[in-house]
């Protein structure tokens, strides 16, 4: 039975896309047949064949948690009074860091 071929796109770091395709050429086979093995071996098992754990909190817990913090403080009328320039500072702030964390990630 010949089953209907799809196209799928996938998006990665550049460094990362070139080591994987280095290391399926040694193994002898395109990166499209190791993706395939990759969804096979996904389908048949009914789970991601290896495993996968965060190392700490992701940022969307802990901007979950703030914001369950901030609403208790807004219901017990404890909300500081903060300008819109200290809350774009704050902002500013948690996204240089996130990016700090994925610069040193990524090395």
């Amino acid at each position: 039975m010949i089953m209907a071929q799809v196209s799928m796109t996938v998006r990665m770091d550049a460094g990362i896309k070139a080591a994987f395709e280095e290391l399926c050429s040694q193994f002898g086979m395109s990166v499209n047949t190791a993706m395939n093995v990759f969804a096979n071996a996904v389908v048949r098992q009914r789970r991601i064949p290896f495993e996968v754990r965060a190392a700490e909190r992701s940022d969307s817990m802990k901007g979950l948690e703030a914001f369950h913090r901030i609403r208790k403080m807004a219901e017990n009328g404890q909300l500081p009074d903060l300008t819109l320039e200290e809350i774009n500072e704050e902002i500013r702030q948690t996204r240089e860091e996130r990016a700090n964390r994925k610069h040193k990630d990524a090395i």
